[in-house]
């Protein structure tokens, strides 16, 4: 099957358990006092309760699920789907709520399917945004996904339980034990991502062997993975790592890796940006590791082409390198051009080696700096179409561009990629602004 055809399936999947809830209450509830306004709230509860239900489908890294779109595209999606669901909520309990007879005495004595949808209701709101604004709210990534999982959870929860109380729409047996298999289904889905795929890594510990610093801020972290495990990804995929920790804990973080696909030694950069990343150098050898990956198709082995661009922003040249290693360990001739955009000059990670990358490979590097030194005769400011149009080599559209950094900057590059009439099946991104 190929990945379009996976992508369909996967697609129509989604929107058949999307609908079903729907479809199974619009069967036999013919009820004369429910309005139009009642029922179109009711069926906006019901698709959102399913599309919330999915979401733990999304984070779930399930490889045939995210093979065909990319696990950052799914988690993307994820975070969008976020929004719609919050909109569904409000909507239904704006048109559900009897707010002309509403008071505190009312309110404190509601019934329980009162109490189990504002539940849900306040919990999506919180999770979208505690989401939404994590970092103007300074909250802290270990804390921020704690809480996104424990409000998940009380959304479904809360929701299901509420859809029981409401009776009407589910009165009879047959969809009352549809509904008992939805949420078993949610309940066994949390069960394997939070017991079931951890239980799997603790038999499989890596070790952290070396631990080098580069410029930049930038950490070296070399993992060797379980003896006798023989672990291959393709040169820029990424994967969870959780560091000295249980694999059951509720935080892993991800990272691309930056070695090549061609050696067993498994490399990831970090950069100091975080409460984590910040005290990722003061990591020990020895410290055990657990890796759940690869993941992603952000590769240029899932994309051939005669040749590559590839432009990076920060960091975000972690994936990128380890595409760049692979090539020239495997001898690859075919031309690659680099746009490396930084702040300045001494916080260019890997400076060095991406010189000897380009006295080995048919490679050109092009460094950007938004803050160049005094005597700086290279490019300044930001990857514009101009800068490009000036670096790009004649048949570039035929290339395949792999873009990497923030996203405003992974934004403006694509559009002007766009601009310079490079087909859009020929740019990707790797967007982990969600996570």
């Amino acid at each position: 099957m190929t990945l379009a055809v996976r992508a369909v399936f996967w697609v129509m999947a989604y929107l058949g358990v999307v609908v079903a809830p729907l479809v199974f209450a619009a069967i036999g509830a013919s009820d004369p006092d429910h309005g139009f306004w009642t029922n179109f709230s009711v069926a906006l509860g019901f698709v959102g309760l399913a599309m919330m239900g999915l979401e733990f489908v999304l984070v779930a890294r399930f490889k045939p699920v995210a093979s065909p779109f990319g696990q950052d595209a799914l988690l993307q999606f994820h975070r969008q789907i976020g929004y719609v669901g919050l909109a569904f909520v409000l909507v239904h309990v704006a048109i559900s709520a009897r707010w002309e007879s509403l008071t505190f005495e009312k309110a404190i004595t509601a019934p329980a399917l009162v109490w189990f949808g504002m539940a849900a209701a306040l919990s999506v709101i919180a999770l979208v945004v505690t989401s939404a604004w994590r970092q103007q709210l300074r909250l802290p990534y270990e804390w921020w996904h704690a809480a996104h999982t424990a409000l998940a959870v009380v959304v479904v929860g809360g929701a299901l339980a509420h859809v029981y109380f409401v009776d009407e729409y589910v009165s009879s047996i047959w969809k009352q034990i549809l509904w008992g298999l939805m949420s078993a289904a949610f309940v066994a889905l949390l069960a394997w991502v939070r017991v079931g795929k951890p239980r799997g890594l603790l038999k499989r510990p890596w070790l952290l062997g070396r631990v080098g610093t580069e410029r930049g801020q930038t950490t070296t972290l070399a993992l060797s993975p379980p003896e006798g495990v023989e672990f291959r990804f393709d040169p820029g995929q990424f994967a969870w790592f959780t560091f000295g920790r249980s694999p059951f804990s509720l935080t892993s973080h991800p990272f691309s890796f930056s070695s090549s696909a061609e050696r067993d030694e498994v490399e990831i950069a970090v950069k100091a940006l975080g409460d984590f990343t910040s005290g990722v150098h003061e990591l020990k050898p020895g410290t055990m590791v657990y890796v759940d990956g690869p993941h992603g198709v952000f590769s240029m082995d899932q994309d051939e082409g005669p040749g590559f661009g590839f432009i990076a922003g920060g960091v975000g040249v972690t994936g990128l390198l380890s595409m760049l290693r692979t090539m020239a360990d495997r001898g690859d001739v075919r031309p690659a051009v680099l746009v490396y955009a930084n702040g300045d000059w001494e916080g260019v990670a890997f400076r060095e080696e991406l010189e000897r990358l380009e006295a080995s490979m048919n490679l050109t590097v092009t460094h950007v700096l938004e803050r160049p030194p005094a005597n700086w005769a290279g490019e300044s400011g930001y990857v514009t179409a101009e800068l490009l149009s000036r670096h790009l080599p004649d048949g570039y559209r035929r290339f395949q561009f792999f873009i990497c950094g923030p996203g405003p900057m992974m934004d403006a590059v694509e559009r002007s990629l766009s601009h310079l009439g490079v087909p859009a099946e020929r740019v990707h991104t790797e967007r982990f602004d969600m996570v």
